[in-house]
């Protein structure tokens, strides 16, 4: 499929600042236009008869899909004929697949929870494939999915509308190809990915578009749960997202949570997300290029000067993860490259918690530990406050390398003045627990000037501020050149 990024134009229109932070943009936006890959106002029909060998499926039969695949063997392919197909009203009816079970809609074909049924399909079965088809009204519970519930390994999920059902549109497992699927307006996530023991391995999503997401406004109903947005990926290990459009979810665009590793992410569009387009939390191992990325964190941004609170929220957000070459990935650093981003809230933040490490009771990814100290409990004085245990038990954000990037911003379509301009790379001042070893300056010393974290070659456009260290201290791009930051060697810098 042609990538987005390479086939986009932006353009270019900065003007002055003059509004105030808590204003709404001063004009309309009108410069993007939809990418001309728009899926969802454009989904490939599926075959409009049925194929060779394949079980039709009726809709006007109560349960037809259910009872025709328990009577099947594996390997068989349906064809669900134009109609909306239901199940029974019973909470729990829905398609458990055979390995190998190819689900195919007709054009017109509709699989409809009707608000009562939680799923729509199910276990462990390997190698199936759903095309073609509109799943709809399903109400899988929080944190849980209606396509692939049970995250099974294989599945091919292309050129489905998968939307206005709760919880998740899809779970992933390994191996996942995720193509061409318009997954929008759904309670919680477009996509869930996350299956015990880091074991979703080559997750591939492309070619999608992700709109819309988290209607159910979760971060409002469970206040600090992080778990809402585009997509959330939990533990990964190893996963290519590239040429998908995802834009207006409510939260992050794309969100990869606790020991995620190896991912590419390139050539999507990534715009107008409430929250960051990238958030990489205490992970490792990423390449980040290619992709243009616009208009995104708005909500939240302003939001946080709303309430007074001077964290630099950014565009792309990493946070506690970094490059370590002693977890296996095809590269061995967080890669950030040769992106355009344009008319964000702020732009790229590097933070390392220094209260949150295996055994903390301020690491809210509760009972995790890295992936060099898999047991948690060894992450306990006395031997903490030693190597190798003082290095191995915290998520870095070391060995990040941002370079080659364009960094767009006119504060007036924005609607703001300076606190959506900002590169950072900080920590907090560590006080907890009492048993801390990472109590004072050390962890803002190690993440600001110890740990391999470099711009360099970068190209900036308006009214950019940066803040190294912690969030009292805000330089000019001089300073931030000049000793003893040292960043953003070869890089340009024009006001407007």
């Amino acid at each position: 499929m042609k990538t987005l990024a390479g086939a986009l134009t932006v353009a270019v229109l900065l003007a002055g600042c003059s509004a105030s932070d808590d204003e709404q943009p001063s004009h309309t936006d009108t410069r993007s236009a939809a990418p001309a890959a728009t899926v969802c106002d454009r989904m490939q029909p599926g075959p409009a008869t049925a194929p060779a060998g394949a079980v039709a499926v009726d809709p006007a039969v109560e349960n037809d899909l259910i009872t025709k695949t328990k009577e099947s063997p594996p390997g068989t392919t349906f064809w669900l004929m134009p109609g909306t197909h239901r199940f029974r009203d019973e909470r729990y009816d829905q398609v458990a697949p055979k390995d190998g079970n190819t689900y195919l809609g007709a054009p017109g074909a509709i699989l409809d929870g009707r608000k009562v049924n939680e799923y729509a399909f199910t276990g462990q079965a390997r190698d199936v494939a759903v095309r073609y088809l509109t799943v709809r009204g399903f109400v899988a519970p929080h944190d849980e999915g209606v396509v692939n519930h049970d995250s099974g390994d294989g599945w091919i999920i292309e050129h489905n509308t998968i939307e206005a059902n709760s919880g998740a549109a899809l779970m992933a497992g390994a191996r996942q190809q995720i193509r061409g699927n318009c997954l929008r307006d759904n309670g919680q996530y477009g996509i869930n990915a996350y299956k015990a023991g880091n074991t979703i391995k080559g997750l591939v999503i492309e070619g999608n578009e992700i709109t819309g997401n988290n209607t159910d406004d979760w971060e409002t109903r469970s206040p600090g749960c992080g778990c809402s947005g585009g997509v959330k990926f939990w533990s990964v290990n190893g996963a290519d997202v590239r040429g998908n459009w995802i834009h207006g979810n409510h939260g992050p665009g794309l969100w990869a949570d606790t020991n995620d590793n190896d991912f590419l992410i390139e050539d999507n569009l990534i715009e107008g997300n409430d929250s960051s387009a990238i958030i990489y939390e205490i992970s490792y191992n990423a390449i980040i290029r290619n992709n243009t990325i616009r208009r995104n964190n708005w909500v939240e941004g302003r939001n946080r000067v709303a309430r007074g609170d001077s964290f630099p929220v950014a565009a792309i957000y990493i946070s506690e993860s970094g490059g370590e070459p002693r977890v296996a990935a095809r590269t061995d650093k967080i890669e950030i490259s040769a992106n355009t981003l344009q008319d964000n809230w702020s732009g790229i933040t590097l933070w390392e918690n220094a209260d949150r490490f295996c055994n903390s009771p301020a690491n809210t990814s509760s009972g995790s530990c890295t992936l060099l100290v898999p047991d948690q409990t060894r992450c306990a004085q006395p031997a903490l406050a030693s190597l190798p245990l003082v290095s191995d038990c915290r998520w870095k954000t070391q060995r990040t390398d941002i370079h080659d990037n364009r960094f767009e911003l006119d504060a007036s379509v924005v609607g703001c003045t300076t606190t959506c301009g900002r590169m950072a790379v900080l920590a907090n001042f560590g006080t907890y627990p009492d048993w801390s070893p990472y109590k004072g300056q050390i962890i803002r010393d190690a993440v600001t000037f110890d740990q391999e974290n470099t711009w360099h070659a970068n190209t900036y456009i308006g009214p950019w501020t940066f803040m190294p260290h912690d969030t009292d201290r805000i330089v000019t791009a001089a300073q931030w050149q000049a000793l003893p930051y040292r960043q953003d060697t070869g890089s340009t810098f024009r006001s407007n």
